[in-house]
């Protein structure tokens, strides 16, 4: 919880882990969709000898940029809520008037756990808070972070291939497409599988809506032309 993260000075500088399976799996969907999207829209207007290689290298060159974007969109969303997890310690420590303090605590809380935690228990938080000799006077990065951001390039650049590489495995287009899209629907199945477990919804419904989810996209594709 926001609040209970500030109890030390080692939980202001860390965060929760990033790459969860839901992170993991959004990541990796993220990359199959838009690998998809563009395979498709490419293969209408691309023929010819090359065209294949053509698609594999425009669909690796999109997922790269997207995987650096959301890797450095990953790094500023990280440092800013550190650094809002740091102001509120810093407020908290600062602040003479004690309820003040576990008022800025419960502000902090989730809309949800805020009935559950007693004003009794935020004053414990905060005066933890208040105890801690030093705090950072910014946020700053952890080698963590680094990690998790190359892991979200590496998960949504690792996504193009299952879409991509057929065409350059196969010659004939039409083939290739139908390979493709075949891989992605059998990707987002086990990837709905694994956010079924997660989240305990079902397995194999998750797994299914998401193949569903991924029929309805390749439908939508072909329909604009793709």
């Amino acid at each position: 919880m926001y609040a209970i993260g500030l109890m030390d000075q080692g939980n202001i500088d860390t965060r929760e882990p990033v790459l969860d399976t839901v992170d993991r799996v959004s990541e990796l969907c993220f990359g199959l969709f838009m690998a998809l999207t563009f395979v498709g829209a490419v293969s209408a207007v691309t023929a010819g000898e090359g065209a294949g290689r053509k698609m594999f290298y425009t669909a690796l060159g999109c997922n790269l940029a997207w995987g650096l974007a959301d890797a450095v969109m990953f790094l500023v969303r990280t440092l800013t809520n550190r650094g809002r997890r740091l102001r509120l310690a810093l407020t908290v420590r600062h602040e003479p008037d004690a309820a003040a303090g576990v008022r800025a605590l419960r502000d902090a809380l989730p809309r949800w756990v805020a009935p559950l935690i007693a004003d009794t228990e935020l004053e414990l938080i905060r005066a933890r808070i208040a105890a801690i000799p030093d705090l950072p006077q910014r946020p700053r990065f952890l080698r963590a972070d680094m990690v998790a951001a190359a892991a979200i390039f590496l998960i949504v650049v690792s996504s193009t291939f299952p879409v991509a590489l057929p065409f350059v495995v196969f010659s004939h287009v039409p083939t290739a497409l139908i390979v493709s899209r075949a891989l992605t629907i059998v990707i987002l199945f086990g990837s709905g599988i694994a956010l079924g477990r997660h989240s305990g919804f079902g397995e194999w419904k998750a797994g299914l809506a998401m193949a569903a989810l991924g029929v309805l996209l390749t439908m939508a594709i072909i329909a604009l032309g793709g």
